[in-house]
């Protein structure tokens, strides 16, 4: 029985690199590592370890798990179930090792495949919000600062600060992988007491075949830090989606419509209004973006484990380390898809430039009459009550303007009123920006 919506509905590929099948052949990936590491050191024969990498190929789920159920220990369920397989290099399984060697390097392994998997739909969300800012760099909109109408921008402004946004993504995830990519094999608190002073060579070995990296020094498990920061690093990335989703439930909104997520014939808004068209992909990514932020907070809840250990990070790590990936997969998934087909009505973009009556160039007139010489602070305190006027007047600041303020021609007012002749260097920031 399904319970976890991750498991379908919110299911990606990378659920493939977390789920439990997975997580077993990643554990005996790093059993099958470290029983050739020993026999290239001489400490168990060769053919021992062929039998052990032999025997990890027939190791079943299901075998694991009825071991489990009689002895409580899903770790060593796995090497009972894998000393069955082996025959006589049974005994050389897991030798030395202590779980948490294999459990912890084993999460780095699908860490590490996660974080590629999220780099490779980072990149093509690049390419999307790239493509967008290129095609709607001239596309004037209105700009908003405190839920007002300010100045007139570009939807070319607006894609350009996601796209570099992603860029910090990706150049953060590339930070974080060699962090990410590390294992250890250094026995029950860290000392590799247990390889009778072999552990250093063993340990380098282990990782040199697995394509990590051995930890300079660590206790019984790798220290939470780095487990913190990739959690931390999935919430910001789906604090971005969020960001896009929120600026897109807004432009959807009925009173400006200025976008919309693409709506399909047969697609259902409300079960009660049949006229609604809700951009539910766009709430969803908000709703799923508070999931994964408190599950940063749990990860660096888990980095202050007592003494060489305790087990207060083991059972919540199974569930905020997949789920994190999966979730932020998915959201990034499927914001990909809601900007690829974004919807734009030019002409509800075009109504909201008009919508204050010219109030958005009050600026623009402000710099008019420094430009003619007056006083900068009395320029502004002249167009901050012109702009009233006009407000409560319900009259089109342009024609305030025609009245009260001659130090402006016609033409001068007429001109500082076009609206997409007032986005400053917005073109050319957009192609600066996205040009990489």
């Amino acid at each position: 029985m399904t319970i976890s919506p991750f498991e379908e509905r919110y299911s990606t590929e990378m659920n493939g690199l977390f789920d439990e099948e997975r997580k077993l052949r990643a554990w005996l990936r790093v059993e099958v590592a470290l029983a050739h590491a020993h026999a290239e050191m001489g400490n168990i024969p060769q053919a021992a370890a062929k039998q052990i990498e032999d025997a990890a190929k027939n190791v079943s789920l299901s075998r694991v798990k009825e071991i489990e159920a009689e002895i409580h220990h899903d770790l060593m369920a796995m090497v009972k179930a894998l000393s069955e397989q082996a025959g006589d290099a049974g005994k050389y399984v897991h030798w030395g090792a202590t779980s948490y060697d294999i459990e912890d390097t084993a999460t780095a392994l699908m860490m590490k495949d996660g974080l590629n998997l999220l780099e490779k739909r980072l990149q093509h969300l690049a390419s999307t919000l790239r493509m967008l800012a290129q095609k709607h760099r001239k596309t004037v909109c209105i700009g908003r600062t405190h839920g007002q109408q300010a100045l007139p921008t570009t939807y070319g402004m607006k894609f350009a600060v996601y796209y570099t946004e992603v860029g910090r993504h990706l150049e953060r995830l590339a930070q974080l992988r060699p962090r990410i990519a590390i294992g250890q094999m250094s026995g029950a608190v860290g000392t590799m007491a247990s390889f009778k002073g072999k552990g250093k060579k063993l340990q380098e070995l282990v990782m040199k075949k697995l394509g990590l990296t051995a930890a300079a020094v660590t206790n019984q498990v790798i220290q939470r830090d780095r487990h913190a920061e990739a959690v931390a690093f999935l919430a910001l990335v789906a604090g971005s989606m969020e960001k896009m989703a929120k600026e897109i439930r807004n432009l959807q909104r009925t009173e400006i419509g200025e976008v919309a997520e693409a709506f399909g014939k047969k697609q259902v808004g409300s079960s009660a209004m049949p006229h609604k068209r809700n951009p539910h992909k766009s709430e969803r990514l908000c709703s799923l973006a508070r999931l994964v932020r408190a599950y940063a907070n749990v990860a660096m809840e888990n980095i202050a484990l007592e003494h060489e250990r305790d087990l207060t990070n083991s059972a919540n790590e199974r569930v905020i380390i997949p789920e994190s990936f999966i979730c932020t997969d998915y959201m990034v998934k499927e914001m990909d898809s809601i900007l690829e087909h974004l919807e734009f009505f030019p002409e509800n973009i075009k109504r909201n430039l008009e919508l204050s009556k010219g109030l958005i160039m009050a600026e623009r007139l402000m710099l008019a009459l420094v430009d003619k010489g007056m006083a900068r602070q009395e320029a502004h305190e002249t167009m901050r009550k012109l702009a009233i006027e006009a407000k409560e007047k319900n009259t089109h600041l342009k024609e305030l303007a025609k009245e009260k303020l001659k130090q402006l021609s016609k033409k001068e007012l007429e001109d500082i009123f076009d609206y997409t002749s007032y986005i400053g260097e917005a073109e050319r920031i957009v192609e600066e920006a996205v040009k990489d």
